[in-house]
């Protein structure tokens, strides 16, 4: 019974339970109008259809734009309505200048050294370019004189973050979208504290929605009263407002400017395995030394300004001024940073360079697979002109509903020759891509529309490191556990399970 009253008396029932009450509200009120003005109904028509035109000459991509226009016109009344206030994918101008800003005032930091982009134009002309997109369109150079190291599972990552951080003498910037009490934060934020009265500059970002269930309401001010700053980026507000959509999906750690972390790891027991949620949890992280870590470290304090503009000076947190020798040089190292304020979908295109360029083979982790017209054609093109392609998803599912529709996608990909795995023991986290012993990336960015069109994410494009054979190996360890997905499996799907995939697989991109 405390269990059941907690919940009701929960932030995320009471929020989501003033948000229903908006909804009905308005559909109450659109259909009073309805009943009463009989025009009103046919001003809703010419709404709905004048919105419809609107989206479909919209420069989106047509797999959103047909998961709209296929509920406008069933639902003409509220169909339009509903677009203008929940449809729009980009947030109001207004915030995407204030992100402009905080980016432009780091840009001086982050200006590309020709001698590296030089190196790997004589390495691999073809690899450049894919280099050169990421800095022209996320702002964030290639570096050299970066140590890779690839973290899995979550384990293995919560063993070397324990060891980095106990390091930490000057500051220690965590961004992540979840964070919950438990072991592993627990560990972590006791170190926080010591390294506080040590003097060190403790920040921390998290998401709100990330943390509703996982986080007492107002846990920054918990923070706060221990000396360590905190942000809590775009509070979950009892508001009809598309904005809601936007959050904070990165996971990044830096530690004195010169060490970081990032990947699909939150600081969360599942993610350690501490308990088991969706059976064993795999996941994976990338650990980097050395200069790439500058774009992490300002990839932070972007996120960091947005919320709060101090115009600080930001040559203290560059990678040199606390370790002042030399680094190891392990090969091209290229964090960089999507954002869903502008209209370049930075992971995707990242992702769609390292298919459209493989020649050998493609090894792909992802938790979904929710993909749009795009990626199916670069995925399936691959396999038909004889790449390798394998992908392995999880078989113990999260969501049902998103396995559901990441399964919709095999029988497609499967025909065209792509290789799908299943990880047997449970559900697999991993955001990665290896593509022909040379380059691919880690990172926070999902194959599905959340990750690539709302959410601010990261990742580390990286040829020729030490990380991408380690994560090579790591996937092929991972198939011996995994169950091959087949056509004739698919086609043992029962009716209803096909009927609410083709359903799900529609309105996919709203989810």
């Amino acid at each position: 019974m405390k269990k059941v009253l907690k919940l009701l008396f929960s932030r995320m029932v009471i929020v989501g339970a003033l948000l229903l009450v908006q909804v009905a509200i308005l559909i109450v009120a659109i259909w009073r109008l309805n009943e009463y003005f009989t025009f009103f109904y046919a001003i809703s028509v010419l709404l709905s259809l004048v919105v419809t035109l609107w989206v479909i000459n919209k420069d989106d991509n047509p797999s959103y734009k047909l998961a709209w226009v296929v509920p406008i016109l069933l639902f003409p009344l509220f169909g339009g309505a509903f677009y203008l206030l929940f449809g729009r994918r980009h947030s109001p101008k207004r915030l995407s200048r204030y992100m402009e800003q905080t980016v432009e005032r780091t840009l001086p930091y982050l200006e590309q050294e020709e001698q590296v982009m030089e190196h790997l134009e004589q390495a691999d002309l073809h690899i450049a370019k894919q280099s050169r997109y990421i800095f022209d369109h996320s702002h964030f150079p290639v570096y050299e004189n970066t140590y890779t190291e690839y973290l899995s599972p979550g384990e293995v990552k919560f063993e070397r973050l324990v060891q980095e951080l106990e390091k930490a003498e000057h500051f220690i910037f965590l961004e992540y979208f979840i964070i919950q009490e438990g072991i592993m934060w627990n560990t972590v934020l006791e170190i926080l504290e010591r390294k506080v009265k040590q003097g060190v500059d403790v920040r921390v970002i998290y998401d709100d929605i990330g943390c509703l269930t996982t986080l007492p309401h107002n846990y920054h001010q918990i923070l706060e009263s221990k000396g360590i700053s905190c942000m809590v980026f775009n509070p979950f507000r009892p508001v009809l407002s598309a904005i809601m959509n936007n959050r904070d999906h990165r996971k990044i750690l830096v530690i004195d400017g010169h060490t970081a972390f990032t990947g699909g790891i939150n600081l969360a027991d599942e993610y350690i395995n501490a308990y088991e949620k969706h059976g064993h949890w795999k996941d994976a992280s990338i650990l980097l030394k050395g200069e790439a870590v500058r774009s992490l470290t300002l990839a932070f304090l972007q996120m960091w300004d947005y919320k709060n503009p101090s115009h600080e000076d930001l040559e203290p947190y560059l990678p040199y001024v606390h370790h002042p020798a030399s680094f190891v040089s392990d090969g091209f190292v290229q964090p960089y940073s999507d954002s869903p304020l502008d209209r370049e979908t930075v992971g995707e295109m990242v992702y769609l360079n390292l298919i459209n360029n493989a020649k050998r083979y493609i090894y792909i982790n992802t938790p979904y697979l929710i993909i749009d017209n795009e990626l199916v054609t670069a995925i399936s093109l691959a396999a038909k002109s004889g790449v390798d392609v394998r992908i392995v998803t999880p078989h113990v599912a999260d969501k049902w509903y998103v396995h559901l529709v990441t399964q919709a996608f095999y029988p497609q990909l499967l025909a065209a020759g792509v290789k799908i795995y299943e990880y047997t023991p449970g559900f697999i986290h991993s955001k990665t891509f290896v593509v022909d012993d040379e380059v691919g990336t880690v990172g926070t960015i999902n194959l599905d529309y959340r990750s690539l069109y709302l959410h601010f994410e990261c990742g580390v494009w990286m040829y020729q490191t030490h990380a991408l054979l380690q994560l090579k190996q790591d996937f092929l360890k991972t198939l011996e556990i995994c169950t091959p997905m087949t056509l004739e499996h698919c086609r043992k799907f029962h009716l209803a399970k096909r009927l609410m995939q083709a359903v799900l697989r529609l309105i996919s991109p709203l989810m």
